[in-house]
């Protein structure tokens, strides 16, 4: 950018400070949203659970069913975005 250029868009420097810290922050949200780690661990206690006996085999099928879903929905996420 040129020296006349910086001049002229100074006044909306601020504008796009704040815009470029919001758009961090909701890469970040979405990182972490988006991460299977948290539901990798989650169907392994899951598991862990059904063998101890603390879940039925249904409260195991319907809760594994969620969590495939939501493993689903974090790989489509992430086909988009690549």
């Amino acid at each position: 950018m040129g020296l006349l250029t910086s001049l002229l868009t100074l006044p909306v420097a601020p504008v796009r400070m704040v815009t470029w810290v919001a758009q961090r922050v909701v890469d970040e949200a979405e990182e972490a949203y988006y991460d299977p780690a948290p539901v990798w661990r989650e169907l392994a206690d899951l598991e862990r659970r059904l063998l101890a006996g603390d879940l039925t085999e249904e409260e195991f099928d319907l809760r594994e069913d969620e969590l495939l879903d939501r493993l689903a929905e974090i790989e489509e996420f992430r086909n988009r975005t690549s």
